[in-house]
C-alpha cells in the first residue's frame, strides 16, 4: 500500500471514530429529540414515549460504538502497517 492510501485510511478512520464518539456522548439528547419528533406526529401515552426514548438512545449507543470501534481499528491497522514497513527498511 502506498503512503497516500494509508493517509486516506487514517483520515477516514479518524472521521468514523469522531462521529462514533459524538453519537456515544450525545446519544441521550439525540434519542430524546427523535422520540419528541415521533410523539409530536402520533398521540401515544407517556409509557410508550419512555420506551421510544430508551430505544432511540440505545440505537445511537450501538451505532456510535460500531463506528468508534471501526475507526480505531483502521487507525491501529495503519499504524501497525507503517511500523512494520519502517522496521523492514532498517
Amino acid at each position: 500500500m502506498g503512503i497516500g492510501k494509508l493517509k486516506i485510511i487514517i483520515f477516514t478512520g479518524s472521521a468514523l471514530a469522531i462521529i462514533g464518539l459524538c453519537f456515544i456522548l450525545f446519544s441521550d439528547s439525540l434519542g430524546t429529540s427523535l422520540a419528541d419528533g415521533w410523539i409530536a406526529q402520533y398521540d401515544y401515552p407517556p409509557k410508550v414515549y419512555e420506551h421510544k426514548v430508551e430505544a432511540n438512545t440505545n440505537k445511537f449507543l450501538v451505532i456510535g460504538g460500531i463506528l468508534f470501534a471501526t475507526g480505531m481499528s483502521s487507525i491501529l491497522f495503519v499504524l501497525y502497517t507503517l511500523m512494520s514497513v519502517k522496521s523492514d527498511k532498517d
